[in-house]
């Protein structure tokens, strides 16, 4: 599978894993991080920075501020996903609400995509 990459996105790529958001962070520190697979925060995917990413399963985690409920921007949100699905990608979204008020719901929902027959290794 091409991976296409945008070389003028990595600035911001890596600005943007500074400045991850409470959620992303939670996520990130309290969860993906202590995964036993590779996990990348804000990587480059042709012409998107998302989220999380783990190529070795080709899984893409996005987490969705308020933002992304407005009608242009669900819009952007599915073409997004129809691209990186194109190249191979499963992509699990999860609102911030989510990571705020249901964390452990989360975390399981991500393990059974990473993990469906529920083992690690």
């Amino acid at each position: 599978m091409p991976r296409l990459h945008n070389h003028q996105l990595k600035p911001f790529s890596q600005k943007l894993r500074r400045d991850m958001t409470k959620e992303e962070r939670h996520l990130w520190y309290d969860f993906l991080q202590d995964l036993p697979l590779t996990v990348h925060r804000q990587m480059v995917i042709g012409k998107y920075i998302v989220d999380f990413c783990i190529p070795e399963l080709h899984i893409v985690i996005e987490l969705d501020g308020y933002q992304h409920g407005d009608p242009e921007n669900v819009l952007a949100d599915r073409k997004r996903d129809e691209w990186l699905v194109s190249q191979g990608y499963s992509v699990l979204r999860y609102d911030n609400r989510e990571i705020n008020k249901q964390f452990e719901f989360v975390c399981q929902d991500i393990w059974f995509h990473l993990f469906p027959d529920g083992e690690s290794e």
